[in-house]
């Protein structure tokens, strides 16, 4: 579970005529993108429906080695759609950062990386989930529901600034 570390690229360059800045200093790291995913108390998932119209929801992110992971009710509609089709978009806002994530979404599976996504949880929102035979479930509620996490290996990324002009672009080497 690692998102490594993405080429950074302006989004716009001078031959866009667009109001964006094209100063490469203005290039915003990726460490700033993480900061403001491991900041967030939600942040949208948009998933593509079977007929391919969009579905969004709001969901709780957490970090884990770097990429970002979400928990889910395995009925639920975004469940659904990523068991069909991984392509899937995260987005959320900060005071400095506006944070587009395009990525491929994967049922993360085998004990110890459930367990290492629901201590996150835990540690970022003292929301506790018990592990059973490879399954993720939440015992603090009546029946114990099934969840699922899932881990958005990023693919491409996009920063906005808060001045309205800067952009920049992230692009993931994958192997």
């Amino acid at each position: 579970m690692t998102a490594g570390t993405p080429i950074a690229e302006l989004l716009f360059g001078p031959e866009d005529a667009t109001p964006f800045n094209t100063d490469v200093a203005t290039l915003k790291p990726w460490s700033q993108a993480l900061a403001c995913l491991r900041s967030a108390h939600k942040c949208w998932l948009s998933t593509v429906r079977p007929d391919g119209r969009p579905h969004a929801a709001p969901v709780m992110p957490v970090l884990v080695d770097g990429a970002p992971c979400v928990a889910s009710r395995p009925n639920s509609r975004k469940s659904r759609n990523l068991a069909r089709n991984p392509h899937s978009v995260i987005t959320v806002s900060s005071e400095d950062l506006d944070l587009v994530i395009n990525g491929e979404a994967h049922e993360v599976t085998g004990d110890t990386a459930l367990r290492r996504v629901a201590a996150a949880f835990a540690t970022k929102y003292g929301w506790t989930f018990g592990i059973r035979d490879g399954r993720v479930h939440d015992e603090s509620l009546p029946g114990s529901p099934q969840y699922a996490f899932y881990e958005i290996s990023p693919v491409q990324a996009f920063g906005y600034g808060a001045d309205g002009l800067t952009a920049t672009r992230w692009r993931f080497n994958r192997t």
